[in-house]
């Protein structure tokens, strides 16, 4: 079964849009839709990135130069695609950025990293689903959130604040999704691993082996969506899927043990996380 057939907001001729696609995973992803058959909107706020990526989808992919962080512009951008294009069936609010810092990090730089992260996801989310309700046909939308959102490992605490909030809003917009249409329209969060993009080859001249393609992480976020998944949990080159859980179930009980926070990287509690993850399952 093709992911058009087992997906239905992704038939032929219907219309996807995403954020942060003049690369990375959201070009992959715009990519996959195209390769589809569907119509694509590319909403980035790098011009030039922006209209190289539009020239090499063709002819049924449309650029729109937006910063999700700046509520207007994507409202315009919002009201131009559906009087231009139609009524939207796949949005994907993948924009974002990694910069931010720790807790005493520059305010300028907490708020540009919660503006693009967290309330440019609103932002996506408040200015086409109303529409995508009210058409009463088939709908998809599709979050990128972080592994570190999740686990938070220290650092970047600013990073990790805005994708810990992409999770909590794509619960609950899952959740309202499910009384008002019934599942009509679903909503996913799309949780990659460690993968290759322009954020990271700023540090990195080439892809580690470790990493994932954004591809591979699209060609796993279209299979998670067509079994239903909510959390799409992607895996890498070095961490499997049972690790991430392992390391998941261990930030929850930090709060259920009442342990120190972040006490995988605290020094008492270092030789039991070790044990936790090679411990063999009951």
């Amino acid at each position: 079964m093709s992911h058009a057939t087992a997906i239905p907001a992704c038939r032929a001729g219907n219309l996807a849009v995403v954020t942060g696609s003049a690369g990375g995973i959201g070009f992959a992803a715009a990519r996959a839709f195209h390769d589809l058959g569907m119509r694509v909107c590319l909403l980035d706020r790098d011009r030039d990135a922006l209209a190289e990526a539009v020239q090499r989808l063709g002819e049924s992919a449309t650029a729109f130069p937006v910063d999700v962080a700046d509520r207007a512009s994507v409202e315009t951008a919002a009201s131009t695609i559906a009087s231009n294009l139609g009524p939207v069936s796949v949005l994907m609010n993948n924009a974002g950025i990694g910069s931010g810092g720790d807790v005493f990090a520059a305010p300028d730089a907490w708020a540009q990293v919660l503006g693009v992260n967290l309330m440019g996801v609103l932002h996506g989310v408040q200015s086409f689903l109303p529409a995508m309700v009210a058409a009463e046909a088939p709908g998809l939308v599709i979050n990128t959130g972080s592994k570190q959102g999740i686990t938070q490992p220290p650092g970047n605490t600013a990073y990790n604040v805005s994708k810990a909030g992409v999770k909590a809003l794509t619960e609950g917009l899952a959740h309202t999704l499910r009384e008002q249409t019934g599942g009509r329209i679903s909503a996913h969060l799309l949780i990659p691993g460690f993968t290759y993009t322009g954020m990271t080859a700023a540090q990195l001249p080439g892809k580690p082996p470790a990493a994932w393609t954004p591809e591979q992480v699209v060609d796993f976020m279209m299979q998670g969506v067509a079994a239903g998944d909510f959390y799409i949990l992607c895996p890498d080159n070095e961490t499997t899927t049972e690790q991430d859980r392992r390391r998941i179930r261990w930030a929850a009980d930090d709060i259920a043990n009442n342990r120190p926070a972040l006490s995988r990287w605290h020094p008492d509690w270092q030789q039991a996380f070790a044990r936790h993850m090679t411990e063999q399952p009951e």
